[in-house]
């Protein structure tokens, strides 16, 4: 586990806040076809947004495991959310989300009702059962610690629902980054990574997105470790799933959050190859605070939505910092059950 490193993080977003819980056993071990895994190796993140939040989702993949994303359809009816659940356990840790609905509930959190409040909690999970015992998996006990913990600093590497998260053949993790635009706007994203395809070019050994490894300070590895490297691609993973939140503390409408979603799934598509095949389900949550109105570019057409300049930019920044979030991830990683890390198989200058 590492602080996040010098890009910027998700909760530079004024009232945004992050929060991890995992359980990890030092001797765990990943299943395959001769044994099955043992041990601890899992965990859940948990973004908690201010109140009065939009939100917005984009599924791509062939085998998602999500929570809530209907409703976050611009045509239905509740536009806030109060929290959103990445989660390891593919299916069975969208129990997470129960615990932190938990949590809401008690700070009077949700959709006001006669009698109570009712969260909205949207969730997605990743799939990591091999990785420890198949039994050892968030319950809502997960979920309920990971929102009692959130805060603005957020742990990057092998944390939370990133424990378990696999890249391609490379241990993968959480990862998180930011950036300002012009108008004031901030956009920032977080990731966890547990890909089915590759964060490095198995030719190179360095990023797709060539210009990331002079931004993130990577040199070109050695021969012999490209070798090792491309040697380790007879052990892929059959399932897996990379899931990530996008926030703004722009004023969007639900539709412009929805577009900022569609758009943000380029950076997974820049950084991640393949991506969105159907052995994923990637999925990209967009908040939006409305801390920051920006006025309408006076050119957009009439016929135009009056946010469309706006929804542009945040959408061109949240691509890129998706995209930055996704290598901050693998950087950072650290050994779980044998996955082999970045940082133990190439060389950081």
């Amino acid at each position: 586990m590492t602080d996040a490193i010098g890009f910027g993080s998700i909760t530079d977003i004024d009232g945004v806040l992050v929060g991890h819980h995992h359980r990890y056993d030092d001797d765990a071990t990943v299943g395959d076809a001769s044994a099955p895994g043992t041990g601890w190796a899992c965990g859940t993140t948990v973004i908690v947004a201010p109140p009065g939040t939009v939100g917005a989702v984009d599924v791509r993949g062939g085998a998602p495991g999500t929570r809530e994303t209907d409703l976050l359809d611009p045509s239905n009816s509740v536009r806030y959310v109060d929290a959103v659940v990445l989660s390891g356990g593919s299916a069975f840790g969208l129990a997470a989300a129960d615990g932190v609905m938990t949590w809401l509930e008690e700070r009077g959190r949700g959709v006001q009702m006669t009698g109570g409040t009712v969260p909205i909690v949207p969730a997605a999970v990743i799939f990591d059962l091999p990785v420890g015992a198949w039994s050892a998996r968030p319950d809502a006990g997960f979920g309920y610690s990971a929102a009692a913990g959130a805060g603005p600093d957020v742990a990057v590497g092998c944390v939370g629902a990133g424990v378990g998260a696999r890249a391609g053949v490379l241990k993968g993790g959480v990862g998180t980054a930011s950036s300002v635009l012009a108008s004031g706007v901030t956009v920032g994203a977080i990731v966890v990574v547990n890909s089915a395809g590759e964060v490095l070019d198995p030719a190179t050994g360095l990023p797709w997105m060539t210009e990331l490894a002079a931004e993130f300070g990577l040199r070109a590895p050695t021969a012999e470790q490209v070798a090792a490297y491309a040697a380790r691609h007879r052990d892929t993973s059959p399932l897996n799933t990379t899931i990530a939140v996008v926030a703004t503390d722009a004023a969007l409408s639900p539709t412009g959050c929805r577009r900022v979603a569609v758009a943000a799934q380029d950076g997974l598509a820049r950084a991640i190859r393949p991506a969105h095949t159907p052995l994923d389900g990637d999925t990209v949550f967009v908040l939006a605070t409305g801390a920051v109105a920006v006025e309408p570019d006076p050119d957009t057409p009439v016929a135009m939505l009056p946010e469309t300049a706006l929804t542009t930019a945040v959408s061109t920044a949240a691509a890129d910092c998706l995209a930055r979030a996704v290598l901050a991830g693998v950087l950072a990683a650290d050994p779980v059950a044998g996955i082999p890390t970045y940082r133990e198989m190439f060389t950081i200058s």
